[in-house]
């Protein structure tokens, strides 16, 4: 009976012997094999047999993309600030020896060096600066840290900053300069558009008095265009009526025409001055045609047309005279 006992319990033992010596590795996984405690080989994905009690598997790899969360640590920028920063860390292993046998802990010792050199990078700017070139702070990490992991078989691939912060005096002081810059900024937009609005108001003023100053002028040349088309066009009527004059007087006949009608209107006004004075004393000289002729230079046949009408002045003058 004890027999049959140690007989399945051994039969058991091989069973469970082979199923270890049977190793599967999924995709994207990496087993590094020792042979008696020395580097053998490096299995990858797929169905691999060891050889019993003296191989086994030493290190398992994920050869995938990893993720490692970097923990705030407190930072000094170059002008003197203490700031607190965070990031994290992609990585993958492109060589698992290396990773196995470069180093005892690979990712410890990565994200040392990462906040090494984070502290580092960020005492290189200023405060301002390490909010705007976060881009050039994870440039300058990756390149940093996968140069000094390369020995470990370890590919840095990305850093993130995920935030930077000063202290609470620090930020307290950054909000009230922020307030101080916005007030700055409003009253210089404020200021700005006063400057515009007194502009736009000096140019409409200098505008309307070139428009004022163009209207008067051209107002002025065209009164003046006006007075001198006036004159210009008396001017030619007083020609013209000259010339008449003259070529009557030059017309046989013209000069006896001409002074009868001087005489002709001579007696009208005189008529018309008697008509108007209180007192009417008629020069005796002329209320004779005889005497008319003589102060013209005209015989008294020449203006006997116009006894009619000098006997009319002398009529009036007599009547108005009796009744002054």
């Amino acid at each position: 009976m004890f027999g049959i006992v140690a007989a399945y319990a051994l039969a058991l033992a091989v069973i469970l012997a082979l199923f270890r010596l049977i190793i599967i590795v999924p995709e994207q996984k990496a087993y590094v094999v020792e042979l008696l405690g020395k580097y053998r080989k490096t299995l990858g994905s797929g169905i691999h047999l060891l050889m019993p009690f003296v191989e086994r598997v030493a290190y398992r790899h994920q050869l995938k993309e990893d993720v490692i969360d970097v923990e705030p640590q407190v930072c000094i920028t170059s002008d003197n600030v203490q700031v607190t920063v965070d990031g994290i860390l992609y990585y993958k292993i492109f060589d698992p020896v290396l990773a196995s046998y470069g180093i005892d802990n690979y990712r410890f010792a990565t994200v040392q060096l990462a906040k090494t050199t984070m502290r580092s990078e960020i005492g290189k700017i200023e405060l301002d600066k390490s909010f705007a070139e976060r881009e050039l702070i994870n440039d300058n990490i990756v390149k940093a840290v996968d140069e000094a992991t390369d020995p470990w078989g370890i590919k840095v691939t990305r850093y993130e900053v995920r935030s930077i912060t000063p202290s609470e005096v620090i930020t307290e002081a950054m909000e009230r300069q922020m307030r101080a810059e916005r007030e700055k900024r409003a009253e210089i937009l404020a200021s700005e558009g006063v400057k515009e609005s007194r502009i736009n108001v000096s140019k409409g003023d200098r505008e309307q008095a070139i428009n004022i100053s163009v209207g008067e002028k051209t107002r002025t040349i065209n009164q003046a265009d006006g007075r001198a088309s006036a004159i210009e066009i008396v001017s030619k009527a007083t020609a013209e009526g000259l010339g008449l004059i003259a070529k009557a007087l030059a017309s046989p006949g013209g000069k006896s025409a001409m002074t009868l009608r001087l005489a002709d209107q001579y007696i009208e006004r005189l008529g018309q001055i008697l008509g108007q004075a209180s007192a009417h004393v008629m020069p005796e000289k002329l209320a004779e045609l005889r005497g008319l002729a003589e102060v013209l230079g005209l015989q008294k046949s020449d203006l006997a047309p116009l006894e009619p009408a000098l006997e009319r002045v002398r009529e009036k003058a007599l009547r108005q005279g009796g009744q002054s």
